[in-house]
């Protein structure tokens, strides 16, 4: 378990590089322009601090995964609550992202099949924790 929890947090970490992309990628600056600077600050604040939690659960795994894997109230309490984490991010992923103007091309879909797998990946490795994982 400790091996998935690292691998987990090794990924979490290069999502968050990854994610560094984005706003190029889908035109954020344009886009941004188009609000008003309370909406665009608002906007930038909610994805700086996405991007701040996905460091943390990526560095709580990767340099203290014994951390998550103690077996305490508080352990499974953080696994839990990451992997409800992920796994709402995979329900958004499906039930309220606007799928109408996403980029066009194979990249892109190999890109969110990937993602999607990552993020099925970490539900499952941090609910495993929840429900027993261990340090071993």
């Amino acid at each position: 378990m400790k091996t998935l929890v690292v691998l987990a947090g090794i990924g979490q970490l290069a999502l968050v590089g990854a994610s560094a992309l984005i706003p190029r990628l889908l035109g954020w600056r344009e886009e941004l322009a188009k609000l008003r600077p309370l909406t665009r600050a608002v906007v930038t604040t909610y994805a700086g601090y996405i991007a701040g939690t996905n460091l943390a659960f990526g560095l709580l795994s990767t340099v203290r995964p014994a951390w998550l894997l103690d077996g305490s109230g508080l352990a499974r309490s953080v696994a839990t609550f990451i992997a409800t984490y992920w796994g709402a991010r995979l329900v958004l992923q499906f039930a309220y992202y606007d799928r109408n103007g996403v980029p066009e091309g194979i990249g892109f879909r190999v890109a969110e099949g990937a993602l999607v797998s990552f993020f099925l990946f970490l539900t499952f490795v941090y609910a495993s924790v929840t429900t027993g994982g261990s340090a071993s």
